[in-house]
């Protein structure tokens, strides 16, 4: 950890170093993702590097299948533990998925690794509700809710399961195609289903909504414009662990 540089290039530094085993540079992010799934990951997906003003780095998790991941798999840990090292030697300062579902496998990379680790945007709920009024809740939009164990959300966090409202959206039309790996969807059906999906969460009870799923961010915008709240996803976790890891001075007149 110690030998890791956060420096920023600028005319006056001398010297620069670099860790062993790490080829390419300029990211912060590192992240997990999974094996042998089809469907197209539009801009606002975490896997879309569009996505982002800054560079990320993915690296495939072997084995990691969907429904694997999605059920809390216990044969694929020492994967998803391989993986992470991988990633912290190749020169990553933090790292997180893009599944909202490797959060079950939080304490034991955390543990393997000397960076900072933040496996599922459910990793943001306890921060949520640290800022709302007593009683309200986080409204959780997730690809399975059959998924969402008591395991998974103490290791992200959540020790009050009655603090969230989940709607599950496994069962729908188009966001199914995903979940069954089809190849394709209709993105605008797809947004449509996501959007009525966080209206029937919206209550006087529910204060923000929280995307669970790496495929739900490109519906941001328009799931803010329907339900009037604040939204979190994956893209306000992956900023946030940006930003922090990549300080730069401040310049300016005064």
């Amino acid at each position: 950890m110690q030998n890791r540089t956060y420096g920023y290039v600028h005319p006056q530094l001398t010297s620069v170093t670099q860790l062993r085993g790490q080829y390419v540079t300029g990211f912060s992010v590192g992240i997990l993702y999974l094996d042998d799934c089809w469907y197209p990951t539009v801009p606002g997906n975490v896997a879309n590097l569009s996505t982002y003003p800054f560079p990320v780095m993915l690296k495939k998790v072997p084995n990691c299948t969907t429904m694997k991941l999605l059920n809390g798999d216990e044969s694929i840990l020492e994967t998803v533990v391989k993986t992470a090292k991988e990633l912290e030697k190749e020169g990553a300062r933090a790292i997180t998925s893009a599944c909202g579902f490797f959060g079950r496998f939080q304490k034991e990379v955390a543990a393997a690794v000397d960076i900072p680790v933040y496996l599922s945007s459910l990793m943001q709920v306890p921060w949520l509700l640290a800022g709302l009024k007593p009683n309200k809740k986080v409204g959780v939009l997730t690809a399975y809710e059959k998924g969402i164990s008591p395991e998974l959300l103490e290791n992200c966090g959540i020790h009050d399961p009655s603090s969230i409202r989940i709607e599950d959206l496994s069962y729908l039309t188009e966001f199914s195609c995903i979940i069954e790996d089809r190849g394709t969807f209709d993105h605008a059906a797809l947004e449509q289903e996501a959007v009525t999906a966080a209206k029937s969460l919206v209550d006087d009870d529910v204060a923000v909504i929280l995307l669970e799923c790496s495929d739900l961010p490109p519906y941001a915008y328009a799931i803010q414009q329907a339900t009037s709240r604040p939204v979190y996803d994956f893209i306000t976790l992956i900023h946030w662990m940006h930003y922090a890891t990549t300080q730069k001075p401040y310049y300016g007149f005064m």
